[in-house]
């Protein structure tokens, strides 16, 4: 699954999944572009070890919530590399609370960076993947989407959201040989993950029949597949890597 002369713009890659799906990629071939918002020092750390594993990447800051933002993102990528081939919609954040305790704001805020921030981003560069000769369009949901979660009412709504999106995009694609599909990750090993406490993370464990948390590396691999050449007749899908605990 080479990549080569791929440029691939992966949102909110400064850290976690999208941080391993970033260098997964540059270390296939692409060109990378690492995304961030405030973590300018991790976005450039993530920079540089695809540089020193070979490939090549540069860092693009824009708050995927502000379509101006990443319209001037936009500009930046085709400037170094031209249009874009791939487009990984990864940033997405969390404010947990039971929806009894949920405000508006708490509401409004995850919509419009998990939600919002893939139109932005689908919007911005969507003549790039249309008209890439292999585009690919690629959107990180959640099992959470699938199954919903106690206190995520705001999140699992825009990941389940994710899934309607992209296969409305599959279809207006279609003819172009475009693709766009749906990564649906179960519960990951990264920072995030090791802010739960230690009970509800052996909750969720045994919640697991594979009976572990993914490696970013799971799910990275799935990415790099989703973005490859290999992938051309699959669209419109939503593919969870989630160790059996959504079928």
């Amino acid at each position: 699954m080479n990549l080569e002369n791929q440029t691939c713009v992966v949102t909110g890659s400064s850290r976690g999944i999208g941080r391993g799906i970033a260098k997964d990629l540059g270390a296939h071939g692409a060109n990378v572009v690492v995304n961030y918002r405030s973590s300018e020092a991790e976005a450039r750390a993530v920079v540089e070890d695809i540089r020193e594993s070979g490939g090549t990447a540069i860092a693009a800051q824009a708050d995927v919530a502000k379509l101006d933002e990443v319209r001037a993102m936009r500009e930046k990528v085709a400037d170094e590399f031209g249009p874009a081939d791939v487009l990984v919609n990864n940033a997405g954040i969390t404010i947990d609370k039971k929806f009894e305790n949920m405000t508006r704001d708490d509401w409004e805020t995850v919509i419009d960076v998990n939600l919002g921030g893939v139109f932005n981003g689908t919007k911005a560069f969507y003549d790039d993947i249309r008209d890439a000769e292999h585009g690919r369009l690629i959107n990180i949901s959640s099992v959470v989407g699938q199954q919903g979660n106690i206190g995520q009412a705001n999140y699992a709504t825009t990941k389940s959201g994710l899934f309607g999106f992209t296969r409305t995009l599959a279809l207006e694609l279609a003819h172009t040989g475009s693709t766009a599909n749906c990564v649906a990750p179960g519960f990951v090993k990264t920072d995030m993950l090791e802010e739960v406490p230690e009970r509800v993370q052996e909750k969720i464990l045994r919640e697991i029949p594979l009976d572990r948390f993914a490696r970013v590396e799971d799910i990275a691999g799935i990415v790099r597949f989703v973005a490859s050449e290999e992938s051309s007749y699959m669209t419109g899908q939503v593919l969870g890597v989630n160790g059996g605990m959504e079928w």
